[in-house]
């Protein structure tokens, strides 16, 4: 996902996977054109992908943005959650000052509009 995050434009299965080596670094180990291609299809069916299917090979870019993907990951994990109010009480505990700022801010914000 961070190298699909990190593209202006859709990628193709080689793309990704030469993307992935070189982020790799000096490791040697290629992951296989088939291994990714099972990553995407993966990724697709559970939403976080879409496929262009007009042209061979297929593209494939993120559905949700980084930060909204994120966003989905924190309200999963509320909503598991047995006492969402003790939960987020505990999440607030432990932002930095900065962070405390900007919930204020964004909660104003979503306040007057």
């Amino acid at each position: 996902m961070e190298v699909l995050w990190s593209s202006d434009v859709a990628l193709t299965a080689n793309e990704l996977r030469d993307a992935l080596a070189v982020r790799g670094g000096d490791s040697g180990r290629t992951v296989a054109t088939t291994t990714v291609l099972t990553v995407l299809s993966r990724l697709e069916r559970k939403g976080f992908v879409s496929r262009t299917r007009e042209r061979r090979p297929h593209h494939y870019q993120a559905l949700l943005s980084r930060e909204e993907h994120t966003a989905e990951l924190m309200h999963e994990v509320l909503d598991r959650a047995s006492d969402r109010d003790a939960a987020l009480a505990r999440f607030v505990g432990t932002v930095s000052d900065g962070e405390a700022a900007t919930l204020r801010r964004l909660l104003d914000e979503l306040a007057h509009h």
